[in-house]
């Protein structure tokens, strides 16, 4: 009759002196015979977190205190004595001796006051693979990692089957290689181990999952404080990014966002913020040709800053044309200088300081009167007098002052939007240069901006130099193969120390895989992840993260269409039963001579019909309170007798 052993026993085992292999899949093991002196805590991490099949195995034997204290006395003595002798012989003294004697007094009184326990350790590691070379190079990866910290290891050599079976979940320790630890060294070999983002200053993102631990970090304490946020649609990213909006305020930090779906009106609003609609029939407009102000003129050379802006501005009209041509670039090139000294504005100066700054208009103006020109003034003309007119080719009406701006382009058309989001980016860009400040700058569905080479090569130009202006990048996307199918995707990740990967779809999880580096246990989380969770990367250390909001802050950032109906009819029904009931005026009359009327009978009470307020709306009836009117009393009518009642 078989049994469960039978079912899950191997077919065949071939056994060699070195290694063995089970149904084709090669294995070796190995044991540690030496220690250092020193163990650190979470030495052991780097080897559970090798991304191999791998068995490790501890076992751990208590050894009675009595016991050991006996054979500490003993070689306290023996040790003791050999120091004796060696002075008496006018020997050198033996460091390693002495080493070895105060170790062992200090461990002899730490057991007795109770402070330490002595066991003996065994630790072994089996690794697999199909294949015997890949096998020997993992071995050889394991021996130099544990040998970097002095744990000394060796094959199992004509051993590898009791070795084998040492490792199984059967409790079974067939080699018994033991070493001698006390408490304080054997804690350090705990297998489970957890990576910790806690710092004192600093923002609180979230809670570590693996130990609840709290996430607090500052992202300018990294080389640069760029950060990129990958998740599918619902995933809880623009949540996450609004949180760290609110928060980083509180720090007392700016921020400015670029909204493509009116995400942040509502926090906006909460924290006093600018939220600026950018739309063809906004009254909000975004000169391109604005020059940035210096903020040192001493460093800056005629001419920079009228050359840096004219370079941006070829990216711009590249996406606004449809690419233009070496040749209609050069034409380009010599009108956007002639616009400028139209104005005034020329390479020998080195700020333009208070000159009016020419518009789309006036590049229009000289186009239209250059030689070869005329396709490029034909294809500008949607720009300027256009169904386009109205949005690019005005003088700039914004400024930056408020803690909080928000740029809204959720009322543009999808063509625009990469126009849009590239005006207000050398925008927003040339005023960072002006003064320096803390400042964190979120780009929500960056990937628009990937979809255009010149606009992903001047985002990948902002995140790059960020640093230098002390601003942080955040760039948010939810079409990762969009992103990373740019030229300039993959560096704009690489130059953002600060990562966050929520709910991946499938579709995306390989290739995030292979940018990030994630193990198959890492992927899987993703793929199952729920709203709010997945990893934090914070330069070399990454965790995994729920994101958390109190019950205030969720009210102010959540987008979920479900709460906000809720929230939206719970204060309807708040403001209707909150609102006075109106009482209606009394009407007083002047006072004048009543004639007197004859007491009503109770048959007459009874058929009267009540009496009709009077005609004409309740409002225009003047009610005067300046002196008591005086109303005669009148007699009580009579009560009618007990046989009437």
């Amino acid at each position: 009759m078989a049994t469960i052993r039978d079912l899950i026993a191997p077919s065949s085992m071939e056994i060699k002196y070195d290694s063995l292999r089970v149904e084709g899949l090669y294995a070796q093991s190995f044991y540690v015979y030496a220690y250092p002196r020193f163990l650190e805590s979470n030495w052991l991490s780097p080897v559970i977190n090798f991304d191999v099949t791998m068995d490790i195995a501890q076992f751990v034997y208590p050894i009675d205190s009595s016991q050991i204290m006996k054979v500490l006395k003993k070689k306290v003595a023996e040790m003791q004595s050999s120091v004796r002798m060696n002075a008496e012989k006018g020997m050198v003294s033996d460091p390693a001796l002495e080493t070895a004697l105060q170790d062992a007094e200090e461990l002899r009184v730490q057991i007795q006051r109770g402070q330490e326990k002595f066991f003996q350790f065994a630790l072994y590691f089996t690794i697999y693979s199909d294949d015997e070379k890949k096998l020997t190079r993992i071995a050889k990866q394991l021996e130099s990692m544990l040998g970097g910290r002095l744990v000394l290891t060796k094959k199992a050599d004509l051993q590898q089957e009791h070795a084998f079976s040492s490792t199984l979940p059967l409790c079974l320790d067939e080699l018994e290689v033991f070493s001698n630890m006390n408490t304080s060294p054997l804690s350090s070999t705990f297998p489970f181990s957890s990576a910790d983002l806690t710092s004192n200053e600093g923002i609180l993102y979230g809670l570590n999952r693996h130990n609840d631990s709290l996430i607090i970090f500052d992202r300018f304490s990294l080389e640069n404080a760029n950060s990129v946020v990958f998740a599918k649609s619902g995933a809880g990213k623009s949540y996450a990014v609004k949180l760290e909006i609110l928060r980083s305020m509180m720090l007392g930090t700016d921020v400015i966002v670029i909204d493509p779906e009116n995400e942040y009106e509502a926090l906006s609003q909460t924290v006093g913020g600018s939220y600026l609609r950018v739309s063809l029939t906004s009254d909000r407009r975004v000169n391109p040709f604005d020059l940035p102000t210096p903020y040192n003129e001493q460093e800056v050379q005629p001419g920079d800053l009228l050359r840096s802006n004219i370079i941006n501005l070829h990216g711009l009209l590249k996406i606004m044309l449809g690419g233009v041509t070496p040749e209609e670039d050069a034409v380009l090139d010599k009108a956007m200088i002639d616009t400028y000294a139209l104005k005034g504005i020329t390479m020998d100066l080195v700020n333009p300081g208070e000159i009016p700054p020419p518009t789309m208009q006036d590049l229009y103006d000289v186009l239209a009167t250059m030689e070869g020109a005329g396709s490029l003034a034909q294809r500008m003309q949607k720009y300027t007098i256009g169904t386009y007119s109205g949005l690019f080719n005005k003088p700039t009406n914004i400024d930056l002052q408020s803690g909080l701006m928000i740029f809204c382009i959720r009322d543009l058309e999808d063509a625009l939007r990469p126009i849009a989001m590239y005006i207000i980016l050398n925008y927003i860009w040339a005023r960072v240069r002006s003064k320096l400040k803390k400042r964190i700058l979120v780009i929500d569905e960056a990937w628009t901006m990937m979809q255009y080479e010149d606009s992903a090569k001047f985002l990948f130009g902002l995140v790059k130099r960020a640093r230098k202006y002390y601003l942080g990048i955040t760039t948010i996307t939810q079409d990762v193969e969009d992103f990373v199918k740019s030229s300039y995707g993959k560096p704009v990740i690489t130059n953002s120390s600060m990562q966050l990967l929520l709910k991946q779809a499938p579709a995306a999880i390989d290739i995030l895989g292979k940018i990030f580096n994630l193990t198959q246990g890492e992927k899987y989380m993703l793929l199952n992840s729920g709203v709010g969770q997945g990893l934090f990367f914070a330069g070399l250390k990454h965790v995994a993260i729920q994101v958390i909001a109190s019950y205030t802050e969720d009210k102010i950032i959540t987008t979920n269409p479900e709460e906000l109906l809720k929230e939206r009819e719970f204060r309807v029904t708040y403001e209707e039963a909150a609102k006075p009931a109106e009482a209606a005026p009394v009407e007083v009359p002047a006072a004048e001579a009543v004639p007197a009327e004859p007491a009503a009978t109770p048959e007459a009470t009874e058929a009267a019909p009540p009496a009709e307020p009077a005609p004409g709306p309740v409002e225009d009836t003047a009610v005067v309170y300046e002196e008591p009117v005086q109303v005669p009393a009148q007699e009580p009518a009579q009560e009618p007798a007990e046989d009437e009642k």
